[in-house]
């Protein structure tokens, strides 16, 4: 109860030290809230855009490894010319993993087309045609909103099936829906047999927008664009517990050695690409980002630290009678100290909760496709600096306070 008292009364003198003097007010605290308005918008943006980036990495997959011909970034053992003597992963080679691999929970094949005209009558739209085995929704996001995924004998038997984006849906049969009926692709008659949730705009679309992608039977794709040749990339997803990848990596080596009759002196003649590594790229620029906020709002808020630590400073010197006469009727000096400690941390809280705020109003902005989103972590980590920052400011002003000889300060003047 006492605690309670002192907080209360705390409170009212820092209350009143802030109805004092407005215009010294607002000049101290400028500093603090142009500081935690850089950090945490800083960090909301960074999260913000790591969230976009992260949900246009989802047709990616997650644990899983890519068998390709071309490393994803070059750097590796061999030079960028050695890559073009290398051959491109078959659909054979895709076979044997999927009959052979024991460490993997799924193996598809994929390919991609960009660019191809699909038309329903006088309505066309430009898109991205997506040839898929069975599997591939093991590995990948696809969320369906209408109709339904492949089943196992349209992607075997080659059966001319879709499952669209939202765009090419609302294109090709407008106001209407699509599943079940049918559209023309490169001449050939396929059906519409799902259509995936509407993604809308990202920021990075990585392979294109998922509302804009066609997904047909990986035979079917053949067919129509590959000329016999069924060159593809092989997708493996590994199991939760394979922590690294590090076992179904090593199996993928030794089957692709093997099918490709590489001697053991020999290096490998295909790549193993994981999405970690645009993750980690990705996460880099984010470290960077995130320190430049850091070193921004440090020196606002070094600046809003020297304010309020000055009108701390100068509150003690106008209310040093005040304390004298505390000190005298028995405030210990704890109570002194608390009192003018907790001056400081609310000064210092409300040029943070100002900066916040002014953060919020920054999540109303249309911002493109980026959608700012303040989260109650951002929300506490400025609260957090904020306080820090009025105990720094207001310890030595509080101190200071606190061991003042009450008959000294009561002749003050």
């Amino acid at each position: 109860m006492k605690f309670l008292r002192q907080v209360l009364e705390s409170f009212r003198f820092a209350w009143q030290a802030l109805k004092s003097n407005i215009t010294r007010t607002i000049l101290s605290l400028l500093g603090v809230t142009v500081g935690i308005f850089a950090i945490v918008a800083v960090f909301t943006i960074v999260d913000s855009l790591e969230r976009n980036i992260k949900e246009s990495l989802s047709f990616i997959g997650d644990k899983v490894i890519y068998v390709q011909k071309w490393p994803w970034g070059f750097g590796g053992e061999y030079q960028w010319w050695k890559y073009f003597q290398w051959p491109e992963p078959t659909f054979a080679e895709y076979k044997y993993l999927y009959e052979n691999m024991e460490s993997a929970s799924a193996v598809a094949v994929m390919d991609f087309r960009g660019n191809t005209t699909l038309k329903n009558g006088s309505n066309s739209i430009t898109a991205q045609i997506q040839g898929v085995s069975y599997e591939y929704n093991q590995i990948s996001d696809i969320p369906i909103e209408t109709g339904r995924y492949f089943i196992p004998l349209e992607t075997s038997n080659a059966r001319n099936v879709a499952v669209v984006g939202a765009d090419i849906a609302s294109a090709l049969y407008p106001g209407q829906d699509p599943v079940g009926k049918p559209f023309k692709l490169a001449g050939n008659k396929f059906t519409i047999v799902g259509v995936q949730v509407r993604k809308g705009e990202s920021l990075v679309d990585f392979g294109g927008s998922p509302d804009k992608n066609c997904i047909i039977p990986f035979a079917s794709f053949s067919k129509l664009f590959q000329s016999g040749r069924r060159s593809a990339d092989i997708v493996v997803k590994g199991f939760p517990e394979d922590e690294g990848m590090q076992e179904v990596e090593a199996e993928i080596t030794g089957l692709m050695r093997t099918k490709r009759g590489i001697k053991p002196r020999d290096g490998n003649n295909f790549s193993l690409n994981r999405p970690e590594a645009a993750a980690q790229a990705i996460a880099g620029l984010f470290a960077v980002l995130t320190v430049a906020g850091w070193v921004i709002g440090s020196f606002s808020i070094l600046v809003g630290g020297f304010g309020i630590a000055n009108i701390m400073f100068v509150s003690v010197k106008e209310r040093t009678n005040l304390i004298g006469i505390q000190k005298s009727l028995g405030a210990k000096n704890y109570s002194i100290l608390f009192q003018f400690l907790f001056e400081a941390v609310m000064l210092s809280l409300v040029g943070g909760v100002v900066g916040i705020f002014l953060v919020y109003l920054l999540s109303f902005m249309p911002m493109g496709t980026l959608e700012i989103l303040l989260t109650p972590g951002n929300i506490l980590l400025g609260l957090a600096v904020s306080s820090v920052i009025g105990v720094l400011s207001g310890i030595i002003p509080a101190m200071l306070a606190a061991r003042m000889d009450p008959v000294t300060a009561i002749r003050a003047k």
